[in-house]
């Protein structure tokens, strides 16, 4: 194949998704590799480096579009990201130009994801919107008028750092009581410990040595009643972080993507629920909960893509 290419990659706390699309969405390739396996980020530079030359396309690849957590648009560094192992400041996209004599964008990894809803996904429809990204974390791009809000330094949307609970859970960001720390896969396999219920003792998720968020909803669908509350929990949490988001950008729409957000419509419409319960009159009955229409990751790889496609047009 001789087709010019970005190389859109979404560096996670677990996993780092990478993948080669053309300028009209279309994904030709799509590989992971545990984040958590590469003990400097240089590690997986070389990693995906190596991956594109191994399939012949390090000729077609015009660019090079990076989400990360804690993604710094102008300078092109993750800055003190909570859940990656890698600490402080790191000029990922320098050490990317570096390796493939390409030009290299890096936004925060939810930025990447709502660029790729309002491009190829959900919000095609919308001007006023905002992502929410469950992952190992929780991240947000907000989106005005089809404009991303980057803010005087590149560190607007911080959504799962604000706090929501006094005195709450640890973060690892060093404070206490963010939203991540509830409602996130993170969030889910914590209050498996912390929650307090009567259905506990008789729950199947206690049974496992190594429980993961999918488990809890699992468990659910199939009655578990304490996990069912857990699945209330979450939802109850994001539900009012939401509404009082609302006050900021009145988006038309937030967009669930992420491992949670695929558990399905059910979640989104409890999420709806608690949120239209907390909401300010002045917003009630207007802002949609949709979930993201991207399989997995390709919303953050399509998004980052995208920011080459910028670029160079």
């Amino acid at each position: 194949m001789n087709k010019k290419l970005a190389l859109g990659i979404d560096v996670g706390g677990t996993n780092s998704v990478f993948g080669l699309a053309d300028e009209d969405g279309n994904l030709y390739f799509e590989e992971s590799i545990e984040t958590i396996s590469c003990k400097v980020p240089e590690e997986l530079v070389e990693k995906i480096y190596l991956r594109m030359k191994e399939i012949g396309q390090l000729k077609n690849i015009v660019g090079i579009g990076i989400g990360a957590p804690n993604g710094n648009f102008f300078s092109g560094t993750i800055e003190f990201a909570p859940n990656l192992k890698w600490k402080g400041i790191i000029p990922l996209a320098r050490l990317f130009e570096y390796r493939f004599k390409r030009k290299a964008i890096l936004t925060n990894d939810a930025n990447a994801a709502a660029i790729g809803e309002m491009i190829y996904g959900a919000a095609k429809d919308l001007s006023d919107f905002v992502t929410i990204t469950l992952g190992t974390g929780l991240g947000s791009g907000v989106v005005v008028s089809r404009t991303l809000v980057y803010g005087h330094d590149g560190f607007a949307g911080e959504y799962g750092h604000i706090r929501v609970v006094n005195n709450g859970r640890s973060c690892g960001c060093g404070r206490n009581g963010c939203l991540e720390t509830y409602a996130s896969a993170t969030g889910v396999v914590r209050s498996i410990k912390e929650l307090d219920s009567e259905h506990k003792a008789t729950s199947k998720i206690m049974a496992l040595e190594d429980p993961h968020a999918y488990d809890v909803f699992r468990f659910s669908e199939n009655g578990d009643l304490f996990c069912r509350e857990i699945i209330e929990f979450t939802a109850k949490t994001l539900g009012e972080a939401l509404a009082d988001f609302a006050c900021f950008s009145s988006p038309k729409a937030y967009i669930l993507f992420g491992g949670i957000a695929q558990s399905g419509q059910q979640f989104a419409d409890k999420v709806k629920i608690y949120m239209e319960d907390a909401l300010l009159n002045i917003y009630k009955d207007k802002i949609e909960v949709r979930i993201s229409t991207l399989h997995d990751k390709n919303a953050a790889v399509l998004g980052a893509s995208s920011l080459v496609w910028n670029q160079l047009n």
